[in-house]
């Protein structure tokens, strides 16, 4: 078995030129393997028609894809697999993966146990998806890494919001005047729509993984070294949990990192929540259409905020998403009762910045931990993160039964104004 690690920077060849090819493939990579994370989330309101299920099932499934992502994240970092393999290799094998056991979904018949398990374990293969996605990226673009981070990570959002698009082209009603050549595909398949866009998102999927093995080789700052075995011994790296105790300890580091657990703790739940807000207002595959724009709105705020960055700072531009995006959710009473055009805006406008921001957490927190531990320190606050994604998913879900949209939504606020204030340092900095 071999380890791939990164070249020391001064080893690079001055000749050597990053192919036009590579971020844009790695870009829709990663844009069509994430679409499989709401793939369920998208058809929801089919599966609860056929199968009686409760509101309360989205959140369920949803939390399942998180825990999986949080068990995939840990295994592959104490395993090392990206380091061990050709990263490109992982990426492809986990999204082939994950189209298959997303397209079994069609097999589980509405038994919620099975699709639980489903969900978990598409969830764990996208851990060799979406950080496996970014490590290919950092090692191609050494220099320049923030825009295309941003870029990378509005594909993932963009992903994200997919299925809702295509169940929104799935569901057009024939003869209406607004159905196309995917809505005439599925009639005549004689599937359903929600099976459509399962089985599109997994082929979707698979195509990116197959895209990325074939036309983005490893980098040439890769070099293969041998695995240390025999006599006990180990490969050097891996997951050191002793860097949580600098969470606390550094000022800086504790304060990039408190604003992005604030900022998790709105984000998924938010993307839950988007279509049954807009709900309110249409159904359908108009309501599929808004749900897709709405979340997929976060790309221009990633791909804008890297821009800015570049001229504010990453502090301040996380600043400002984190501060728009707290202003949506404590707006809400007045935005639901609003007209449509001002009801749209407000949701557009919360798309772009709950997703915008982070690029920008990454980077902060990237650039504040110590180059020792970066690593460990990513992956550790990445999970804790998704757990803390999770407790929100189950808590607002569970009271939807309860509690209305106009003041459920202020308190998804919560989270962002916790993480402004633990964010102060680095602002001030």
């Amino acid at each position: 078995m071999t380890q791939y690690v990164e070249q020391n920077p001064t080893q690079q060849s001055a000749s050597t030129t990053v192919p036009r090819r590579i971020l844009p493939v790695i870009v829709l990579s990663q844009f069509a393997a994430t679409s499989l994370w709401f793939a369920i989330n998208a058809v929801m309101p089919d599966l609860q028609q056929a199968w009686d299920w409760p509101a309360a099932a989205v959140g369920r499934l949803t939390s399942a894809v998180q825990m999986g992502f949080v068990a995939g994240t840990l295994v592959f970092a104490l395993l090392m697999v990206a380091d061990r393999f050709s990263p490109s290799r992982v990426f492809m094998v986990c999204a082939l993966l994950g189209a298959l056991v997303n397209a079994a979904t069609l097999l589980a018949g509405g038994d919620v146990n099975l699709l639980l398990g489903l969900r978990f374990t598409v969830g764990f293969l996208l851990a060799g998806v979406y950080p496996v996605g970014m490590k290919i990226a950092a090692s191609w673009y050494r220099e320049g890494l923030g825009p295309a981070m941003g870029v990378l990570i509005g594909a993932l959002i963009l992903g994200t919001a997919l299925p809702h698009g295509l169940r929104a082209l799935a569901t057009a009603v024939p003869g209406a005047g607004d159905e196309g050549a995917w809505a005439s595909l599925v009639a005549a398949s004689g599937l359903a729509p929600w099976q459509a866009v399962v089985l599109g998102v997994s082929l979707l999927a698979a195509m990116g993984g197959l895209l990325t093995a074939w036309l983005v080789p490893d980098s040439p700052w890769l070099r293969r070294v041998s695995r240390v075995d025999g006599g006990g011994g180990k490969a050097a790296g891996g997951l050191k949990l002793g860097a949580l105790a600098l969470i606390w300890q550094d000022r800086r580091l504790r304060a990039s990192v408190f604003g992005y657990f604030g900022h998790m703790w709105e984000i998924y739940t938010c993307f839950v929540l988007v279509p049954l807000i807009v709900g309110l207002r249409f159904a359908g595959a108009t309501q599929s259409a808004w749900s897709f724009a709405i979340i997929g709105a976060g790309f221009v705020g990633c791909a804008g905020g890297g821009w800015l960055a570049r001229q504010w700072g990453s502090a301040r531009v996380a600043q400002a998403q984190l501060v728009a995006s707290a202003a949506c959710c404590l707006a809400a009473p007045l935005m639901l009762h609003a007209p449509d055009g001002v009801f749209l805006a407000w949701l557009l406008l919360w798309g772009v910045t709950v997703s915008g921001d982070s690029p920008q957490f990454s980077a902060l927190t990237a650039r504040n931990a110590p180059q020792a531990v970066v690593g460990s320190v990513l992956t550790l606050v990445n999970c804790i993160g998704f757990v803390i994604s999770v407790l929100s998913i189950e808590l607002f879900t569970s009271a939807l039964p309860y509690f209305s949209l106009g003041l459920l939504l202020p308190l998804l606020g919560v989270g962002p104004l916790i993480g402004l204030w633990m964010f102060r340092p680095l602002v001030r900095a």
